[in-house]
């Protein structure tokens, strides 16, 4: 259970929320039990914050998020429409009075505080964090993936003042982007889960990357720890950007603090066998993917620097469940019975569309039926984005999977050198493809579907899913 739902005591009161963001209050005092910028999901008691974006304001909104029970909205204009004596906090900019919110949460915090950034594997590895280090404290983590410029000050804004631990993911795809969100979490422990070529439309090179997410130490407490994976060979690039904190590291090299011994990957879990410093460790994640074994290794680590109880986090993490759109599996119906489908379509890099194949690979048909893997654009990944798709080719064979759809101008590289008997089809866009598997999938075939997000494979899945 997370933090927000075990808390009892108000998030915020009125002349709190004012004093934080130098807002001039209006109508009657009032206290919130959260903080939404959405008012299609607003909850009684929440403070609606007018955010005003490119396509949409949410002053258009804030009768709508009154009405529907918000305790106040903050504003820094005045929407048409509501009583006189409306509870609203005036503000000059109220993307700005979100980040002073957000600040003001974490001074008053006396949570344990972990930052997490990495090329993939964040929000995995979050969830991971979340699930254990709820079973030894009250834990506040961010959800989804709200690690930009509003989602990390509005996650901060929602800590619960009685919180022991909280979790932070942090993204970015540009230089410079995660130094004042570090700065805004100021963690007692900060996490680098990976560095790869992700983003590279925007980044001269994988060290500029590796530069970028070392931004995250900019924020780390005085006294604090770095987790940092052993095994990328940026390491020594990001060891020394970290070297005011102490550092630890975790992979399979020699060296690693969190050092993987073995791994065993079923279709529905990972047994992972591991030395922790010193000591060995046995568990199971309720996932199955050696990415999965991996980053519990970091998690593990992240609970020893918080001075919590890594036994316990290890077995804990047979609870563990994919996030939706990160290899959460379900089953499906197809003419004449059923098939499996794990859905990766939330995103896609090179390095998890090869994780994700080898996770298909793990998988068990029903005797005589495919493993299937349905595949959309990866994108911004600048002038080698062409070759990276053809590389899958090689993955795809040497995981021996049936049988590759496509959809999206770059996965037609990859479409185009497949042998003809792995092709089941190509497609320009998701919609187009969806019905071209949906009729192709026979009963026992198990079918991974990834891409980045703006290939929009969340499509596929919902025409699959659909026939459940």
């Amino acid at each position: 259970m997370t933090a927000s739902l075990q808390s009892s005591a108000p998030l915020w009161s009125s002349a709190e929320a004012a004093a934080a963001t130098g807002a001039i209050p209006s109508g009657a005092a009032w206290t919130a039990s959260g903080v939404s910028i959405d008012s299609r999901t607003v909850q009684p008691g929440d403070l609606f914050i007018a955010l005003e974006g490119s396509h949409h304001d949410g002053h258009d909104h804030v009768a709508q998020a009154l009405a529907a029970g918000a305790a106040g909205a903050l504003v820094h204009r005045l929407p048409e429409g509501l009583a006189p004596d409306a509870p609203l906090l005036q503000v000059t900019d109220t993307m700005a009075a979100l980040q002073d919110l957000g600040v003001a949460s974490r001074a008053r915090s006396d949570a344990r505080i972990v930052a997490i950034t990495g090329s993939v594997g964040k929000t995995g590895t979050k969830e991971m964090l979340r699930l254990v280090l709820s079973r030894q404290g009250e834990t506040h983590a961010s959800a989804g993936n709200f690690n930009n410029h509003w989602g990390v000050p509005l996650s901060l804004a929602r800590l619960p003042r009685e919180a022991r631990f909280a979790v932070f993911e942090l993204g970015m795809n540009h230089a410079g982007e995660l130094t004042p969100l570090t700065r805004m979490v100021r963690p007692h422990v900060a996490a680098i889960t990976t560095v790869e070529a992700v983003h590279m439309e925007f980044f001269a090179s994988t060290e500029a990357i590796a530069d970028a997410k070392a931004e995250i130490f900019a924020g780390l407490e005085a006294g604090g720890t770095a987790i940092l994976p052993r095994d990328n060979r940026h390491y020594p690039r990001l060891a020394e950007a970290a070297k005011a904190a102490l550092v630890w590291s975790f992979g399979s090299h020699i060296d690693a603090t969190a050092r993987l011994l073995d791994c065993g990957v079923d279709p529905s879990s990972t047994a992972v066998f591991a030395l922790l410093g010193d000591h060995a460790v046995s568990y199971r994640i309720g996932v199955s993917g050696l990415h999965w074994a991996m980053n519990s290794l970091a998690v593990l680590l992240i609970v020893k620097a918080l001075g919590g109880d890594c036994a316990a986090a290890a077995q804990a993490l047979a609870g563990m469940a994919a996030p939706k759109g990160r290899g959460e599996r379900r089953g499906f119906a197809v003419a004449g019975g059923s098939a499996e489908l794990i859905d990766e379509s939330y995103n896609a890099s090179p390095v998890s569309m090869r994780a994700a194949i080898a996770t298909l690979a793990s998988a068990e048909p029903a005797k005589g039926a495919r493993r299937i893997a349905v595949l959309g654009d990866m994108l911004e990944l600048g002038e080698g984005a062409a070759a990276l798709h053809r590389g899958l080719a090689e993955t795809l064979e040497n995981w021996g999977i049936d049988l590759v759809f496509t959809a999206g101008p770059l996965m037609a590289h990859l479409h185009g050198v497949l042998p003809p008997s792995r092709r089941g089809g190509h497609a320009e866009t998701s919609e187009a493809l969806a019905p071209l598997v949906a009729q192709a999938v026979r009963p026992g075939d198990v079918v991974m579907v990834k891409g980045s997000a703006g290939s929009r494979m969340g499509r596929v899945v919902q025409t699959l899913a659909g026939g459940a």
